[in-house]
């Protein structure tokens, strides 16, 4: 008897759960609503260079800005930064290792894209394509820094050239997402 009392609480509970945890809400969620206004507030395609080369005062204004109109709102102030910023840049004539002076290789980075190639490789630099895109592999933040303090064979200024930041702390995964679980 006492086995059949125990069998008919359990069951007596185990529907008072069911219907305790069952409300009538199944019904799917209101779509999202995209009408309304929408500012950009921030912007960054190649890391590092709005932080680097846009002043501090300049930044809100940089970041609104539509990126075809960057390069002649911000040039002048980029070539300034960098020239200023670089020893590299110390002369007149001075170029990178792509062949770029001061003024041509700030109205590149004055339009912060990111270009990507959709016939070729996609990296940002592998020796001998520059700028077609980013691998998760690029090492960025020192082909930056080449470009910028490396003068035109990377041999300038050796201690500002590098990140030292030569791998990704885990292997990324060669399925989609691709990135390793944070930790």
């Amino acid at each position: 008897m006492k086995l059949n009392q125990i069998k008919y609480l359990t069951l007596a509970l185990f529907t008072a759960f069911l219907l305790v945890s069952c409300n009538d809400d199944d019904d799917m969620p209101d779509p999202v609503d995209f009408s309304g206004t929408y500012l950009q507030a921030d912007q960054m395609g190649r890391p590092a260079v709005n932080t680097v080369f846009v002043s501090s005062g300049s930044k809100d204004q940089f970041n609104t800005t539509v990126p075809s109109q960057q390069n002649a709102a911000f040039q002048p102030m980029f070539e300034s930064n960098l020239t200023a910023l670089s020893p590299a840049y110390a002369n007149p004539g001075d170029m990178n290792a792509l062949g770029l002076d001061a003024a041509t290789f700030s109205s590149v980075l004055a339009t912060d894209v990111l270009n990507v190639s959709l016939d070729g490789k996609t990296t940002f630099y592998d020796g001998t394509n520059v700028l077609t895109g980013r691998a998760l592999a690029d090492d960025v933040i020192t082909v930056e820094l080449l470009l910028i303090f490396g003068g035109e064979d990377f041999s300038e200024n050796p201690g500002l050239s590098d990140d030292h930041v030569d791998a990704n702390d885990k292997m990324f995964l060669s399925t989609f997402p691709y990135l390793a679980a944070p930790w």
